[in-house]
């Protein structure tokens, strides 16, 4: 990743800057490619440039199309020959206040109010409901900020001649749209825009030389702001939040000054400060991120921090605490390695500068939070968007007791010499089953955040996932794994494509947390017996390699395939399904399943 594009970012640098950090991020061409088609009530093009540095910078290669200068209500309802060609894997629909038809005027009775309301609303359901029925792709829309100007004063809000009134609640209904319509999300600018200043957000002279419905100077945190959107539905959000201590998570240092007097609790406004911020981190827990404690310190002092009888988090809110003497930055790896994730799933927060610059410099690709004082520290926490919520599943809300539970597996395997054994003793059960409407938001979320399991990297929004369910064409797979630490959930997921008698393997992904535990081979013995059933004689097998997915290269071999082509670009694997026998000899597979 480019520093000068992660958070906080100079936006002034970002705009200057623009040409030669995108000849930069051009050099990474492995990325996952993404078509988004901009529908723009204004001008969007520098909105454009900008929006596709700080994809480039998180793994997105995407490509655009855009509308003409305020025709995105006709390109959306009305069928557009260049966007239907384009087949856009997202939709983003740049309207701001100055797009909406009808603003009510202060002469204006209720009911006519009330009629503008109603017809406001109908011109962009009209548009939402005709993209989703022609694209079937996810649509991230702005709702409305507030104008600049307010005729009737504070009587704005809650009068039904006030444009306020009217956009908050056009706002209230977007919501509520947004809640019962799969695949629809709100770009939030109403809040950004406060935030920002709507004062210097909605400068008027953008719009009157350049019809810019925000400021030039706003335009890198609008974009980046949309970008966690678009991160998050790409599976690119960071999972793990690596946390100094001292002067992190309370003021003072624990080894010097001891339990009683570290700050934190509601005793002073420095230890309030802390406390906000253990609460604002302890909620991450809720949305699946994994707290980790990564501290010079001794490891009994750190556990004695955390047991200040005023301390919102405890030892038992993480899955890691590494406390130790040795460099942060080699913590930072041997907690990756611990939890089977990549260095660039983790953002590391620490009080101290010089710390945070040898993090930054031993692992360019983790995500370091900046910060001066505990208020600081809250904001750009919140305000970086690395852990974005598009879809929250209940496994999300599990996913630290997961990984501890795995913590805990490690910890039982180094008390067996034999290997077989210990995976015996696991008692592992699996379901492994057809797709479900239920489950599938997790199947979707799963592909598109396996990186070094995944022989394909082939990546799919819900609504792909949806069609693919539906489809005979496909054989599709998805398997849960528990054991007696606890249940794993959906770990791996297999999607063939069949033609003739044989079937494609298009992707094949496994969790990192359940690797070396034969889950594979019982993905595969019920991958051959449901092929069979349907006819198949062979399978093929992909393997497309990317700088993360290296450990799989020789996946299909280690499975009896035979190798039929390889290059550059991948490899080819076929499987002739006469003679298999089944591979799976330690994981128990429910008798009750059924695919």
């Amino acid at each position: 990743m480019l520093q000068e594009l992660c958070y906080p970012f100079d936006s002034a640098y970002v705009m200057q800057k623009r040409r030669s950090l995108l000849r930069q991020l051009r050099e990474q061409t492995d990325g996952s490619p993404l078509r988004i088609a901009v529908l723009g009530g204004s001008t969007t093009s520098d909105i454009v440039k900008i929006l596709e540095l700080f994809l480039r910078n998180r793994g997105i290669i995407p490509e655009f199309w855009e509308s003409e200068y305020a025709q995105y209500w006709n390109d959306a309802v009305f069928e557009n020959p260049s966007l239907t060609a384009f087949q856009p894997g997202l939709i983003f629909i740049h309207t701001t206040s100055r797009n909406i038809p009808e603003l009510p005027k202060p002469q204006d009775p209720r009911e006519l109010c009330e009629h503008k309301l109603e017809s406001d609303w109908a011109h962009f359901e009209e548009m939402w409901t005709h993209l989703e029925e022609r694209y079937h792709c996810p649509i991230i829309q702005n709702n409305f900020e507030m104008p600049l100007t307010r005729l009737l004063g504070n009587r704005e809000a809650g009068c039904p001649q006030g444009s306020i009134d009217l956009i908050t609640r056009l706002n209230c209904r977007l919501y509520d749209y947004a809640a019962s319509h799969k695949h629809f999300y709100i770009h939030d600018i109403n809040y950004l825009s406060a935030c920002y200043g709507l004062d210097k957000w909605l400068e008027p002279s953008y719009w009157h030389l350049y019809k810019y419905a925000l400021s030039v100077e706003a335009i890198p945190d609008f974009a980046y702001n949309l970008s966690n959107i678009i991160c998050s539905l790409m599976g690119k959000n960071k999972k793990v939040l690596a946390l100094d201590l001292d002067n992190t998570l309370w003021g003072g240092v624990i080894g010097d000054d001891g339990q009683a007097g570290i700050e934190i609790g509601q005793e002073t406004a420095t230890a309030q400060a802390y406390t906000e911020v253990q609460s604002y981190v302890r909620a991450h827990k809720q949305i699946g991120v994994l707290l980790t404690v990564c501290s010079k310190n001794e490891y009994e002092n750190a556990l004695e921090g955390l047991e200040h009888p005023d301390s919102t988090l405890h030892a038992e809110d993480f899955t890691l605490i590494k406390a130790n003497w040795e460099p942060k930055s080699q913590n930072l790896l041997e907690t990756a390695e611990v939890l089977e994730l990549l260095p660039e799933s983790i953002v590391f927060v620490d009080d101290n500068p010089a710390e945070r610059a040898i993090v930054q410099a031993q692992l360019p690709d983790t995500a370091v939070i900046p910060f001066s004082v505990p208020g600081e520290c809250l904001l750009r926490l919140d305000r970086c968007g690395y852990f974005e919520v598009t879809e929250l599943s209940g496994d999300d809300a599990q996913r630290s007791e997961m990984y501890r539970a795995n913590a805990q597996r490690k910890a039982a395997a180094q008390k067996f010499t034999d290997y077989a054994d210990y995976l015996h003793s696991l008692e592992m059960v699996a379901e492994i089953r057809d797709f479900d409407p239920v489950h599938l938001p997790r199947i979707t979320q799963l592909t598109n955040k396996s990186n070094q399991f995944n022989l394909t990297t082939k990546r799919y929004t819900e609504t792909e996932m949806e069609q693919v369910a539906a489809s005979p064409e496909y054989i599709r797979l998805y398997g849960r794994l528990a054991d007696k630490f606890g249940d794993n959930g959906i770990v791996s997921v297999v999607i063939g494509k069949k033609e003739d008698h044989a079937l494609h393997v298009e992707l094949w992904l496994m969790s990192c947390r359940v690797l070396k535990r034969d889950m594979e081979l019982a993905m595969l013995d019920a991958l051959v017996r449901e092929a069979k059933a349907q006819g198949i004689t062979e399978i093929f097998g992909y393997y497309l390699p990317t700088k993360k997915n290296a450990m799989v290269k020789e996946l299909y071999g280690s499975f009896g395939f035979t190798k039929c082509r390889e290059d550059e670009n991948g490899s080819m694997w076929q499987l002739k399904l006469a003679g298999y026998r089944p591979k799976n000899h330690v994981i128990q597979v429910k008798e009750a399943t059924k695919i």
